[in-house]
């Protein structure tokens, strides 16, 4: 088949590396792909593995932009030229690209929900969904059903999925040698992968960080990512006076870089879709601590791969997080269980097999 990708952007995020695993996937199995995008930091992992690049100024969030009409236009002449069979877009913006594109062109859209919509006017009047939608857990396609009133037999649940052998349980000297090129202490690393936004629940796990330092007075906190809460989280370490034991770096296109340095991972978010972090730091073998809400719970079986806690509280984070730097047996059986119900429930292969078989059902 030959399959176009629509993203508003190639940047380090969720969208992107699903994207790369799906259409990779996908090209071993003798597909051809296209990636129509404004680009981003990892475009050049995508024309390395032979995916051919589209350029659109499709970087807006704006449903009514006139840069989706000029990207309609540029794209439907390839749509023909290239005989698209599936058009597969990840975001509001590019549904509504997608839908205009299948309009003038006659080729099936599928769009992937990857998280939680707000319910707004436009949505209503134009809603833009594909013939089929890929909801990535039973959370969000309850989310779809009933907030955004999308038909039950137009979902189906395809989780992401993970190159589990790009994964590996760091040892001892390799978790020290990650810390030191980090420019962490050699103390027990908590840390989160995640954009810093409000709905990912930072200001949880860094409310939580002083009871946890009162018992691991050695324990240091890691956050990766970038956003707009930046400024206000580093404000919030310095009013808690730890600034020597929080540490913010940007993003990273590879995260073994950094869950090789963490001891506990933490995803305290308030809504979560499903949580690709979460589910690559279990790759690793990782102690997880995540919040009991919507597709983390799909990953985390308390007190048998992970621990849940109570969404938006900082104590009950603590006490996670505490109970898991303090028993390093529990830590290490966790984290085995944690890469064996990831490798067993999230691969790549599957993932990809799935969306596979929902493009064929769609194009016969």
């Amino acid at each position: 088949m030959n399959i176009l990708y629509i993203a508003n952007h190639l940047n380090i995020g969720g969208i992107s590396s699903y994207v790369l695993t799906l259409a990779t996937g996908l090209k071993r199995r003798g597909h051809n792909i296209y990636i129509a995008s404004s680009g981003g930091a990892l475009l050049s992992r995508f024309t390395q593995e032979g995916i051919h690049y589209i350029s659109i100024p499709i970087k807006t969030k704006r449903e009514l932009s006139p840069k989706i009409l000029f990207s309609m236009f540029k794209l439907k002449n390839i749509v023909k030229a290239r005989h698209i069979e599936i058009i597969h877009t990840h975001s509001r913006t590019t549904q509504v690209l997608g839908c205009l594109l299948s309009k003038n062109t006659g080729v099936t859209h599928i769009s992937t929900c990857h998280g939680f919509f707000k319910k707004r006017i436009l949505r209503r009047i134009f809603p833009s969904w594909g013939k089929k939608n890929i909801a990535i857990s039973e959370p969000v396609k309850e989310h779809l059903v009933k907030d955004l009133e999308v038909k039950k037999e137009d979902i189906r649940v395809i989780h992401n999925g993970i190159d589990i052998m790009k994964f590996i349980r760091p040892t001892d000297d390799a978790r020290r040698t990650a810390k030191q090129r980090l420019g962490l202490g050699s103390g027990p690393v908590v840390g989160i992968v995640a954009r810093l936004s409000d709905v990912k629940g930072h200001r949880y796990l860094i409310e939580a960080m002083p009871e946890v330092l009162a018992r691991f007075p050695q324990a240091q906190l890691l956050i990766v990512g970038e956003g707009r809460e930046k400024q206000g989280l580093i404000k919030l370490v310095r009013r808690l006076n730890m600034a020597e034991k929080v540490f913010f770096i940007p993003a990273v296109p590879d995260t073994q870089e950094v869950l090789a340095a963490m001891d506990v991972f933490v995803l305290p978010s308030l809504k979560e879709g499903l949580g690709l972090a979460l589910i690559e730091a279990m790759a690793c073998g990782l102690a997880v601590v995540g919040s009991d809400i919507g597709g983390i719970k799909n990953l985390i079986q308390h007190g048998k791969n992970g621990l849940l806690a109570a969404p938006a509280d900082s104590v009950s984070l603590a006490r996670g997080i505490s109970e898991l730097l303090g028993e390093a047996k529990k830590r290490a059986g966790l984290g085995d269980n944690a890469r064996e119900f990831v490798s067993r429930n999230f691969s790549q292969e599957e993932m990809v097999i799935q969306t596979e078989r929902l493009y064929l059902e769609c194009v016969n």
